[in-house]
């Protein structure tokens, strides 16, 4: 599973690939210079059940630390995680 972060304007999203199919897609948007808000998680029915998820959403917490960054969760599934994880609260 490859994972790839790709930021548009004020927009991005990272992916994670499997022999060139798309697993899992979490986007995410600028509200400031700071903070990024996670609005979106999707999954293609062939990869559920694989922790894909948690993967992906970890590639969005390495990202907010090495950029000193905010995430403030709105999509569901990471709020969720966010709420049961303590120890990547420190992005929030």
């Amino acid at each position: 599973m490859n994972f790839k972060h790709h930021g548009v304007g004020q927009d991005g999203y990272f992916r994670a690939v499997e022999a060139e199919t798309e697993a899992r897609r979490m986007t995410y948007l600028w509200l400031d210079k700071t903070k990024i808000i996670i609005d979106h998680t999707t999954v293609s029915p062939d990869f559920k059940g694989r922790n894909i998820g948690m993967q992906l959403l970890m590639e969005g917490v390495r990202f907010a630390r090495e950029n000193n960054l905010t995430i403030i969760p709105q999509c569901p599934f990471a709020k969720s995680v966010f709420e049961k994880q303590v120890e990547i609260q420190d992005v929030l």
